[in-house]
């Protein structure tokens, strides 16, 4: 377990952040108890953000700006405390993620994480391991945020039509699910493509893969496997991987028809149920 009085800013960015927070709450003159009251959170929750025991939530960091009067330091230091929460070998993937202009994102048998709602991401992190899952859950979907950035990156996403049917975390879960991909029709950052069952024989048959663009550097190509990551910037990789990103997307249904089989399958599947 940690040591406050030993506690090295210098060792992790959830070492930083909770020293920071412990300096500026009693900068205040403020108990963690106190904190954690204007906070709507608990003294115990704020003692265990301090000591590094606690992983830190985007809500928690706007609070404790607000609260601190901190200018903002906590809400950007949280994005860089959760991608250093993600498992090493992912560790590459946020960082990829919060540099690149365009992300083209084809999945199988599942939504992807940049879409998943945090009862879909809990649903999938918990099936074989449950612990830590508040934290691991908050992680995945802090990667999100970069959504929100001035200028956010192009995403395209392609979706198998199995990932529609594929019930993760049980119907309600699912119809909340298919619900928040249906919020993207109108935003033209961020689309949505359905590669329906009646494709047959496609450029993805080998598996799921993003491709990563970047303003300055070389395009990669990512592609994973159990507990692993394999990021390349091989021209030949990339070139391959385009290509069948480009076939994929011209395979897959309409943006406007993806909608109409995502609201179907939503309405149909895991709609309300008269007994």
């Amino acid at each position: 377990m940690t040591n406050i009085n030993v506690l090295d800013p210098g060792a992790s960015p959830l070492d930083y952040y909770g020293f920071e927070l412990r300096r500026l709450r009693e900068a205040a003159g403020l108990s963690q108890r106190q904190l954690g009251d204007i906070l709507n959170y608990t003294g115990s929750l704020v003692g265990q953000i301090e000591t590094a025991r606690k992983v830190p939530t985007v809500e928690f960091s706007e609070r404790v700006d607000a609260a601190l009067g901190a200018g903002g330091l906590f809400s950007r230091l949280v994005g860089l405390v959760l991608r250093s929460q993600l498992p090493a070998w992912f560790q590459q993937v946020g960082e990829l993620e919060v540099r690149a202009v365009e992300i083209c994102s084809f999945q199988s048998h599942m939504v992807l994480g940049l879409l998943q709602t945090a009862a879909y991401a809990r649903a999938v992190l918990g099936a074989l391991d449950r612990s830590d899952l508040d934290d691991r859950t908050a992680v995945r979907i802090a990667r999100q945020r970069i959504f929100e950035k001035a200028e956010p990156p192009v995403f395209w996403a392609v979706l198998s039509e199995a990932a529609l049917h594929q019930e993760i975390g049980g119907r309600e879960v699912m119809h909340g699910q298919l619900a928040h991909l249906l919020t993207f029709e109108s935003n033209p950052r961020i689309n949505v493509q359905i590669l329906p069952f009646s494709a047959g024989a496609h450029a993805g048959t080998q598996g799921p893969f993003d491709v990563y663009r970047f303003a300055g550097d070389p395009t990669i190509v990512y592609t994973e496997g159990y507990g692993s990551g394999h990021p390349t910037a091989n021209p030949n990789t990339v070139e391959d991987c385009s290509l069948r990103y480009d076939h994929l997307r011209a395979a897959a249904l309409s943006l406007r028809d993806s909608a109409e089989l995502i609201r179907r399958v939503m309405e149909d599947r895991y709609g309300k149920q008269v007994a």
